[in-house]
């Protein structure tokens, strides 16, 4: 069996690119959010921009794929 090149599309790795890539951002949205006084609204912040940035991710990783 071949590994699977760049080109190709790995649901597994789109998944866990997705997934660091939200936990991360969530996280650094906590971080300010809690030295701001608020870190609900920060992680929430976090959250909707990590998922924008995760798909932002996961497209320039897989782009020759699609």
């Amino acid at each position: 069996m071949q590994a699977a090149s760049p080109t190709q599309l790995n649901p597994a790795g789109a998944g866990g690119l997705l997934l660091a890539v939200l936990v991360a951002a969530i996280g650094v949205g906590l971080a300010i959010g809690w030295a701001a006084g608020s870190p609900a609204i920060g992680a929430l912040v976090g959250a909707v921009v990590g998922v924008l940035a995760g798909i932002f991710a996961v497209y320039r990783r897989y782009r020759d794929a699609f």
